[in-house]
């Protein structure tokens, strides 16, 4: 997850957000996985549907 931000904050610049969907192909190739990241997003730390990258990235690194 923090790569995927890293790559996200030097294209986009630091102001960029995105959502859990963000670190899985467009294709659902992972399901559960997919809802380990949603639960993560939504229930555990009750996350918008878009957030900063570097939220994101401050969250995971914790």
């Amino acid at each position: 997850m923090i790569a995927v931000c890293d790559a996200k904050i030097a294209s986009k610049g630091p102001n960029v957000g995105l959502s859990f969907y963000a670190f899985f192909a467009n294709k659902n190739d992972h399901p559960e996985l997919l809802m380990e990241a949603a639960t993560w997003w939504i229930l555990t730390h009750k996350l918008d549907h878009f957030e900063k990258a570097l939220k994101i990235r401050a969250l995971v690194a914790e």
